[in-house]
């Protein structure tokens, strides 16, 4: 088994020799994503196995791992695991891709060679939440923790809110 993945593979010369890369690639490595990261550090455990059903070059596979994605709620670290299947089939043009299988998502490649990087991230990618946050509610907790941390918060004196005569005139039907 390879520890070291190849940084820059040729899908269909793979495909024709049946080949399998097995390994690890640093998270920090992966630049797309690093801006929704808290932290980057881990590594991808990646599994691809390249091959050709009939004249279809493919890709199978699994990438895990778990990344440290910042809550969009609290801003803190959010952890969360990934184990994604992939099935990718490789094609050159986008009417090859329309008439891939159903359970193969297309893999266009417009030159003999790409950076394996790029297709372990577009995995990643699709497999991230839209908005990530915590499951609980994170944002109340946080706050609520400030101001049991902060007691000199209590001493400061309560300000009237310039509004609140509208709110008494809103009930009275005055307004």
């Amino acid at each position: 088994m390879l520890n070291r993945l190849p940084e820059i593979i040729e899908p269909l010369h793979l495909a024709d020799k049946r080949g399998e890369l097995k390994g690890q690639i640093a998270v920090s490595s992966l630049q797309r994503i690093a801006d929704l990261l808290f932290d980057d550090s881990g590594s991808v455990t990646v599994e691809l196995f390249f091959g050709r059903e009939g004249r279809l070059p493919k890709i199978e596979g699994r990438i895990q791992t778990v990344l440290q994605l910042k809550c969009q709620s609290c801003l803190q670290a959010l952890e969360f695991p990934i184990d994604s299947v992939v099935k990718l089939g490789i094609v050159k043009t986008v009417d090859q891709a329309n008439r891939l299988p159903e359970d193969y998502e297309p893999l266009l490649v417009e030159e003999d060679t790409m950076l394996l990087r790029d297709v372990i991230e577009d995995e990643l990618l699709l497999s991230l939440p839209a908005y990530p946050k915590h499951q609980h509610s994170c944002f109340v907790a946080h706050s609520d923790n400030n101001k049991t941390n902060s007691p000199a918060q209590d001493s400061q004196p309560v300000r009237e809110n310039p509004f609140s005569i509208l709110a008494t005139l809103k009930k009275t039907g005055d307004l």
